[in-house]
C-alpha cells in the first residue's frame, strides 16, 4: 500500500476507517462484478418497467449519498439521458409537491449506505403515495436495510446490494460512497457493461496511484503540522459534488475543528472566495477539458495572488503548466493515458483525497476517526428526525 500507509498506522491504533479508505481499489473491482453479476436481473427490470434515456429520473440520498446524486446527473445527462434531476431526500420529504410529477411516470434511484436512514425511507413511501406509478432502483450497502426490505415486498422496486466490504462500519463513508457511485454510473452502462472492465481498470489504477502517492505521504505530515483552520475544494461538472463529499469528509472527520466549504471553480468568486484566509487550505479538483481549464487556471491564479492561502493542493488527470510550479503546494496527477472524457468512472477516485485528508488531520487532532464526533452530534445513522404524515 506505499508508504501513507506506514506514515500513518503507526499513528494511531483504531483504523477500521483508514481500513474502508485503502481497501476501495479492491471493493470497486467487487462493485463491478456484482453489478455484472446481476445483469439479466437489471436489464430485465428496465424492460418491464419501461425505463430508457426518456424516462423522468430522479437521483436521490442524504448527506454523501446525496452528493453521489450530485455528481452522476452530470454524467447521465451527458450520456443523452433528457429529464434527470438530483434530489435529496431530505427536500422530497418536506416538500414533495417541488420536485415530484403526478402526471409523468418517475423512476427514483436511490443511493444508502444502510438504507435505514428516516428520510430515505420516507421518501420511497412519499413517491410511491404522490406519483402515478413509480419506479424505485435502490443502490444500498446492507441487505438487511429498510429499504433493501421495500424492495422484497413491492414490483416496482429493484434492489441492488454493494458487497458487503463497502457498508463502512466507521462512522464516516469512504468505501460505501465510491462503491454506489460506481453502481449508479454502471446502471446506465449495463447492456454493455461487459465491454466496461478496461475503462474500471483504468479508474482503479489512478485510485491506487492516488493512495499509494509517495508525495502525499511526503507532504501529509507537514500539511497537519500548518495551522489550518478552514478548506475549500473547488470542482467543476461532475467533480462539484466530488468537491462536496470531500468538503463534508475534512470537516466531520475533525469533528468541525476545520470548517470547510465547496463550489465550482467559476461560483467561488461570487461570495465564497471571502472565506479564503492565512489559515486555509484550497484543493482544487481539476477537469481535463482544455475549455473548462482555462477558467480553473484563471481562478487558481488569482486565488494565489490576492488571498494567499496557507495551502494548495491540485489533483488532476496530467501535469499542470510550468508557470504553476511556484503556486501549487502540492500535485497529485494521473499516470495513465485516459481522460475524463474517454472514461467516466475516473471522477470517483477524486474523492479518495478528501477521505485521506480527513482522516490524516483526524488523527493528528488526536480524534478517533471511527468516531470523530466527540459530542456525539453526528451518528452513523442519522437520528433525530420525526417523520409527520404526508396527505395528498
Amino acid at each position: 500500500m506505499g508508504l501513507i500507509v506506514s506514515d500513518m498506522i503507526n499513528k494511531i491504533t483504531f483504523n477500521q476507517t483508514y481500513k474502508e479508505i485503502m481497501q476501495q481499489p479492491y471493493t470497486l473491482y467487487a462493485t463491478f462484478e456484482t453489478i455484472r453479476s446481476n445483469k439479466e436481473q437489471i436489464v430485465k427490470f428496465l424492460r418491464d418497467r419501461d425505463i430508457d434515456r426518456n424516462s423522468k429520473i430522479i437521483f436521490s440520498g442524504a448527506g454523501s449519498s446525496a452528493y453521489i446524486a450530485d455528481s452522476i446527473v452530470c454524467l447521465y445527462k451527458k450520456d443523452g439521458f433528457l429529464d434527470v434531476r438530483s434530489v435529496p431526500t431530505t427536500d422530497i420529504i418536506t416538500n414533495p409537491a417541488f420536485y415530484l410529477d403526478r402526471e409523468k411516470r418517475v423512476v427514483d434511484i436511490s443511493f444508502g449506505r444502510s438504507g435505514d436512514s428516516p428520510e430515505s425511507v420516507a421518501a420511497y413511501d412519499i413517491i410511491n403515495k404522490f406519483c402515478n406509478n413509480p419506479s424505485h432502483i435502490i443502490i444500498t450497502c446492507n441487505s438487511k436495510g429498510a429499504l433493501a426490505e421495500k424492495a422484497r415486498n413491492n414490483k416496482n422496486t429493484l434492489a441492488l446490494i454493494m458487497p458487503d466490504l463497502t457498508n463502512d462500519r466507521s462512522l464516516v463513508m469512504t468505501s460505501s460512497f465510491t462503491s454506489m457511485m460506481l453502481a449508479g454510473l454502471l446502471l446506465k452502462n449495463i447492456k454493455v457493461i461487459e465491454e466496461e472492465k478496461n475503462r474500471i481498470e483504468e479508474a482503479v489504477a489512478f485510485g491506487k496511484s492516488l493512495l499509494e502517492n509517495p508525495s502525499f505521504a511526503a507532504h501529509v505530515s507537514k500539511m497537519t503540522e500548518l495551522p489550518i483552520e478552514r478548506a475549500v475544494f473547488l470542482g467543476s461538472g461532475p467533480l462539484k459534488g466530488i468537491a462536496r463529499e470531500c468538503n463534508l469528509k475534512l470537516q466531520e472527520m475533525t469533528d468541525g475543528r476545520i470548517i470547510c466549504e465547496y463550489d465550482s471553480f467559476m461560483g467561488l468568486r461570487h461570495g465564497p472566495k471571502a472565506v479564503i484566509k492565512h489559515n486555509t487550505m484550497v484543493v482544487y479538483l481539476l477537469s481535463d477539458e482544455n475549455y473548462t481549464n482555462m477558467y480553473e487556471f484563471d481562478l487558481i491564479k488569482q486565488v494565489n495572488t490576492e488571498n494567499h492561502p496557507a495551502l494548495q493542493v491540485v489533483v488532476s488527470r496530467s501535469k499542470m503548466p510550468v508557470d504553476f510550479s511556484d503556486i501549487v503546494d502540492m500535485e497529485l496527477n494521473d499516470p495513465t493515458s485516459f481522460s475524463l472524457a474517454d472514461n467516466e468512472y475516473k471522477y470517483i477516485p477524486f474523492v479518495f483525497v478528501g477521505q485521506l485528508l480527513g482522516y490524516s488531520f483526524c488523527t493528528e487532532k488526536g480524534l478517533n476517526p471511527d468516531n470523530p464526533s466527540v459530542s456525539g452530534t453526528i451518528s452513523r445513522v442519522v437520528n433525530g428526525v420525526k417523520i409527520y404524515e404526508y396527505k395528498i
